[in-house]
């Protein structure tokens, strides 16, 4: 499981990217798998359902 430290950090850089050009290394921020993957990776809960990603997306 990842830290809380590493989670924000790992977030922070998702936002930072976000900001600067809607996109990464891992492909648009639109299609982003990577906020509910790291949410799984911290929290321990796999989230599939598209609605539950976009509302954790913009909690994050």
């Amino acid at each position: 499981m990842l830290s809380k430290k590493i989670f924000e950090k790992e977030i922070a850089i998702c936002k930072e990217q976000h900001e600067k050009k809607k996109s990464c290394n891992w492909g648009k921020c639109k299609d982003c798998g990577v906020v509910p993957l790291l949410y799984k990776l911290h929290k321990g809960v796999l989230i599939e359902d598209k609605k539950e990603i976009a509302k954790l997306k913009k909690l994050l």
